[in-house]
C-alpha cells in the first residue's frame, strides 16, 4: 500500500467525513485508523498500536508548538480577565467607525505580524475579536480574513519561519542559494498576491457569495458565535495593558528567532532567521511575555495574584480543542509520511513520468502541491517533497525553476487553506473562536476562485517561459472575475 494510490485514502476519508458530519475529531480518527489498517493489514491490535505510536512521536516532535499554544492561551485569558480587551474594544469603536474599518484593521494587523503564521492567527484573533464583534462581523468572516492574511503574508516575507522552511527544503549540494531563490519567487507567488487583492476586494465592496453569503445571511445579526467570552472580566485593565503585552510578544519572538538562529554566535541577521527554530522561538517569546505581563499587572493590581494563577488553567482549557485537532491532524500526516503510506513517493512517481512536458510543469506543480497540501494538511511537508523534484528537473540557473518553485509554494498555501486538517486553518478558527467546519466550508469557494486565476497564470507563464506575463494574466483574470461577480451580486440584490 506504500507509495500507491491507496495512500490517498486516509486523508480523503477524514476530509469527506469532516465535511459531511461536521465532526472533526471522529473524522480524523477514522482516517488515521484507516491508514493504519492499510499499512499493517487486517491486524486490529497492531493497527491501533501503530496509530498511537505515530501520535506519540508527532506530539513529541511538535511539543514546542503545543507549549506555545498553551502559553498564548494563558496570555489571552489574562488579557481578557484584566479588562484590557474590553478597554481596547471601547477605544477602537471610537476610532474605527464601520465594519469595513474593522476588517481593514484586522488585515493591517495581520500584515504586520509576518514572522509566523501560528503567531499571526492567534494574536490577530485575540486583538481584533472584540472590535469585529462590535460591528457584527461573523466569526466565519473574521476567520477568513485572519487565514487569508497569515500564510499569504508569511510566504512572501523574507524574514519569517516560512522563508526558513522553503530555504531548508532545497536538497543539499544543489548549488543553489535557497534564500536567494525564495526572494526571486516572491513576485510570482500568485496565490499569495491574488488572495490579498481578492480579500481587499471583498472588504472594500462589502460583498460575499456562495457559502459565506449564505452563512452571513443566516447570521445577519452576528449572533452565531459572537457570544461574549466565558471568562469574567474582573480587572480594570487599560488599552495599554493589551498593547504592551502584544508588542512585547512580537519583539521577544523576533529576538528569540535571532537567538536560536545563532546571532550571538556571529551569524548574520538574514542567516539567523533562515536557521532559526521558529517553534522554540515562539515558546521563548511567549514565556518572557508571560513574565512581563505578570510584572505589568500584579504591582498595579490590575489582577489579583490568585486571579492571575487561575488564568493558567482557563487558558489551557481554551486551547484544548485546537490542541486535540492538531494532534490528530499531525497523526494523520504521520501515517501518510514516507515511513508509512508514503503519499510523497506516490506523487513523486507521477511527476517523474510526466516531467517531459516542460511548459505545463508550473501549472502541474501548482495543482499537485494544492492536492498534496489539501490531503496532508501541511504546506511545509509539501515544500519538502516537491521543491527537490523541481530542482532535479530544471537545475540551477533556469528561470523556469523560479516559476515552478513559486507555483509549488502557491499551491501548497492554497491546499493548506482549503484543508480541514491543516494546522493553520485550525488555528485561524481558534483565533476567531469560530466553529472549525464553518470556517472551512465558507473559505473554500473564495480560495478556489483565486486558485483558478493562479492556474491560468501559471499555465501562461509556462507556455511563455515568463513569470511576469503569468502574473499579469492571473491578475487580469481575477479583475475580470471580480468585476463580473460584483455586477452579478448587485443585480441580484436589486431584484
Amino acid at each position: 500500500m506504500s507509495a500507491t494510490i491507496w495512500s490517498l485514502l486516509p486523508p480523503i476519508i477524514a476530509i469527506i467525513l469532516a465535511l459531511i458530519t461536521k465532526e472533526v475529531y471522529s473524522s480524523l480518527l477514522l482516517g488515521i485508523l484507516a491508514g493504519a489498517f492499510l499499512f499493517v493489514g487486517l491486524h486490529p491490535i497492531i493497527a491501533i498500536e501503530t496509530t498511537f505510536e505515530i501520535m506519540s512521536t508527532k506530539i513529541g516532535d511538535n511539543a514546542y508548538i503545543l507549549i506555545f499554544l498553551v502559553l498564548l492561551g494563558i496570555l489571552v485569558a489574562l488579557i481578557t480577565k484584566s479588562g484590557a480587551s474590553r478597554s481596547y474594544g471601547n477605544w477602537a469603536t471610537k476610532t474605527i467607525k464601520s465594519q469595513r474599518g474593522a476588517l481593514l484593521s484586522t488585515t493591517c494587523l495581520g500584515a504586520l505580524i509576518f514572522v509566523d503564521d501560528y503567531f499571526n492567527c492567534l494574536t490577530v484573533g485575540t486583538v481584533m475579536r472584540p472590535v469585529t464583534d462590535k460591528y457584527n462581523v461573523t466569526r466565519a468572516k473574521l476567520a477568513y480574513i485572519i487565514d487569508a492574511t497569515a500564510a499569504p503574508v508569511c510566504i512572501i516575507a523574507p524574514i519569517s519561519s516560512w522563508a526558513a522552511a522553503v530555504t531548508s527544503s532545497l536538497p543539499q549540494n544543489s548549488g543553489i542559494d535557497g534564500f536567494n531563490l525564495f526572494l526571486q519567487t516572491i513576485p510570482f507567488n500568485l496565490y499569495a498576491l491574488l488572495t490579498i487583492i481578492f480579500m481587499l476586494f471583498i472588504i472594500f465592496l462589502g460583498i460575499d457569495f456562495s457559502k459565506m453569503k449564505a452563512y452571513e445571511t443566516t447570521c445577519e445579526n452576528a449572533s452565531d458565535n459572537n457570544a461574549a467570552s466565558d471568562l469574567p472580566v474582573i480587572g480594570k485593565g487599560l488599552v495599554i495593558d493589551l498593547i504592551l503585552p502584544i508588542a512585547v510578544l512580537i519583539l521577544s519572538c523576533i529576538l528569540a528567532m535571532l537567538y536560536t538562529g545563532g546571532l550571538l554566535e556571529g551569524v548574520g541577521i538574514v542567516e539567523a532567521f533562515a536557521n532559526c527554530s521558529s517553534a522554540k522561538s515562539l515558546v521563548l517569546g511567549s514565556f518572557f511575555t508571560l513574565i512581563f505581563t505578570f510584572l505589568l499587572y500584579i504591582p498595579r493590581k490590575v489582577l489579583a495574584f490568585s486571579d492571575f494563577c487561575d488564568s493558567f488553567v482557563q487558558g489551557f482549557k481554551a486551547m484544548t480543542p485546537a490542541i486535540m485537532i492538531l494532534c490528530l491532524a499531525w497523526t494523520l500526516s504521520g501515517i501518510c509520511s514516507a515511513d508509512y503510506l508514503n503519499i510523497g513517493g506516490f506523487v513523486s512517481s507521477i511527476i517523474s513520468v510526466d516531467s517531459a512536458i516542460g511548459m505545463f510543469l508550473p501549472a502541474l506543480f501548482f495543482l499537485i502541491s494544492l492536492g498534496l497540501a489539501f490531503a496532508t494538511g501541511t504546506s511545509w511537508g509539501t515544500f519538502g517533497i516537491l521543491i527537490p523534484i523541481a530542482v532535479a528537473i530544471f537545475g540551477a540557473g533556469n528561470s523556469m525553476l523560479i516559476v515552478t518553485v513559486a507555483a509549488t509554494l502557491s499551491g501548497a498555501v492554497c491546499g493548506d487553506h482549503i484543508s480541514p486538517i491543516s494546522d493553520t486553518t485550525i488555528l485561524a478558527s481558534a483565533g476567531a473562536q469560530c466553529k472549525h467546519i464553518d470556517h472551512v466550508s465558507t473559505q473554500i469557494p473564495y480560495a478556489l476562485l483565486v486558485a483558478a486565476c493562479c492556474f491560468i497564470g501559471f499555465l501562461v507563464a509556462g507556455i511563455c517561459h515568463n513569470g511576469w506575463i503569468g502574473l499579469c494574466v492571473g491578475l487580469i483574470v481575477e479583475i475580470i472575475i471580480m468585476t463580473v461577480l460584483y455586477s452579478t451580486i448587485k443585480a441580484k440584490d436589486q431584484q
